[in-house]
């Protein structure tokens, strides 16, 4: 949280945030490694996974009821794209004034793996990480039998949609129900699509296996 939070001032995501326009960062390895993988994740996902999508967080202001202009979403979209980042490790350079890097989709999973790893370093390979929804299973339960994950019901919070063993790997979980407002009887939600600034509306909640956190 204190190296990783754009919210935190002493952060380096934060100094790297007060240097857009002005000049290029030197970075530690451990985040030279979290960019380097926001990177490939940027190619991989066709740009739809863009760190640098802070500024349209800040177009949409979820405690207000009010929706974004289409000139406040045109302003904050020219400041979005990874692709106009200068990034040659271990120097990263925002051109603009006003870009802003987010690492909200992947610092709490990477918070998750790097605790696994804590763990597997003092024996205990039977474990289970839970941060907020964000799960990684070292091994399986007792030793033999698979931990029994509960996938929240979008709309419904009573009781969970589904079930999922798993004896090792990792789940997480993104949906339109944690931060929202709904104007006009359509709801709006925080995962952002940086490529139109409008918030994703195909599917209410989307979960994820993989070997670790941060690959989910």
């Amino acid at each position: 949280e204190r190296k990783y939070s754009r919210f935190q001032e002493g952060s380096i995501v934060s100094e790297i945030n007060r240097a857009a326009g002005v000049r290029a960062v030197r970075v530690d390895e451990e985040t030279a490694q979290l960019l380097s993988l926001a990177d490939t994740a940027f190619q991989e996902s066709g740009e739809l996974f863009d760190i640098t999508s802070g500024a349209l967080q800040r177009a949409w202001d979820f405690r207000s009821p009010e929706l974004p202009t289409n000139r406040s979403l045109e302003e904050a979209l020219s400041l979005v794209g990874w692709g106009k980042v200068e990034w040659h490790e271990p120097w990263i350079y925002l051109p603009l004034p006003g870009m802003q890097l987010d690492f909200g989709g992947i610092g709490k999973e990477y918070a998750v793996d790097r605790a696994g790893q804590i763990l597997m370093q003092e024996g205990l390979e039977s474990s289970l990480i839970n941060f907020g929804g964000d799960i990684r299973a070292l091994g399986p339960r007792g030793g033999e039998r698979a931990w029994q994950i509960g996938i929240r019901h979008p709309r419904r919070h009573d009781s969970p949609y589904s079930l999922l063993s798993l004896y090792r790997g990792a789940v997480a979980t993104s949906g339109d129900y944690e931060r929202f407002k709904i104007v006009a009887g359509k709801r709006y939600c925080h995962i952002i699509n940086p490529l139109t600034g409008d918030p994703a509306s195909e599917l209410q909640s989307v979960s994820t296996v993989a070997e670790s956190c941060l690959q989910a």
